[in-house]
């Protein structure tokens, strides 16, 4: 009955515990420490294992959260979410596909710890101020000022997102079709004036240690990198984190991924990992679900 209840609600946990860390190797350790606590517990005792599974996994997530954090400032060159490959459904939940987004998860990663647990809790799951004082151990009151305080934040700073669609793809082909080719017009077209580049190495890959920006520095940026490597490897189009995305092959080695950000028919961001660390599992399918709250159900949390 124990392992039925995890393997049931695991997609949740997992997409909870992700959107808390951006590591899907840091939310595998929460969930597994969670099941091993999750088996100690007394069944009977129980009325309500959702609910109990998912308070579990918000104190462990941010009890690492606040662990790896140091390792973060340290970090060599700029840090992006480790890529999680998504399933194509995943953007039939557009709050789902967004919270997931590179973009989304560099905002999160502005909060403090408990700003990003209510944040993400509330806003994109459902649960009640309540309820999630429960589950992070702060007063109600206290966690309505929190979340008003990550909202605001969150807001600010979030751009607007465009889940992947045939359109996207598109855009995705031409994109590496023009750079491929060396067609700087037709690159140029592609991007946004405003569009950025960052490329996470994590000092173990060649990759550029500071962000860039604008559609000049852009278009030479990635004919710089298709000069020099990408025209040898084999390109497979695929979906992370809800974004289209490009994978990079040499034989059967994943030696990049590119996560790609569209808002009206232009490319505003490109997310490059080259951190071998995070490619490690890129090749894994995650299913993802907000639960019955976050898609819009109301039930009573009653761990």
């Amino acid at each position: 009955m124990a392992d039925d209840a995890f393997t049931e609600h695991r997609p949740l946990l997992f997409t909870i515990a992700y959107e808390m860390l951006g590591s899907a190797a840091d939310a595998e350790d929460v969930l597994q420490e969670s099941y091993l606590r999750w088996r100690e517990v007394d069944q009977a005792t129980v009325g309500h294992a959702r609910a109990y599974l998912v308070r579990t996994v918000t104190r462990q997530a941010l009890n690492h959260l606040r662990a790896v954090r140091a390792r973060r400032e340290e970090y060599v060159g700029p840090w992006l979410p480790e890529p999680i490959r998504t399933q194509p459904d995943v953007g039939e939940d557009v709050v789902l596909a967004e919270s997931v987004s590179m973009a989304m998860m560099l905002v999160l990663e502005t909060l403090s710890p408990t700003e990003r647990a209510v944040f993400v809790l509330h806003d994109v799951f459902g649960y009640t101020h309540g309820e999630i004082a429960a589950a992070v151990g702060k007063a109600e009151g206290t966690v309505r000022q929190i979340a008003h305080r990550a909202r605001g934040h969150v807001h600010a700073r979030r751009r607007r997102f465009e889940p992947d669609s045939a359109a996207t793809g598109e855009i995705v082909e031409r994109f590496l079709r023009s750079a491929a080719n060396g067609d700087v017009q037709a690159l140029m077209d592609l991007l946004a004036p405003d569009v950025v580049v960052i490329s996470d190495g994590g000092g173990k890959a060649v990759a550029a240690r500071r962000p860039v920006t604008g559609r000049d520095d852009v278009a030479r940026f990635v004919l710089g990198v298709y000069g020099t490597s990408a025209t040898t490897a084999r390109v497979e189009p695929a979906l992370y984190n809800g974004m289209p995305a490009a994978r990079f092959l040499t034989g059967d080695a994943l030696d990049w991924l590119v996560a790609f950000e569209i808002r009206d028919g232009r490319i505003t961001g490109l997310y490059g990992m080259r951190n071998p660390d995070k490619l490690d599992r890129a090749d894994v399918v995650r299913p993802l679900d907000r639960g019955p709250l976050g898609r819009g159900g109301r039930q009573t949390w009653r761990p």
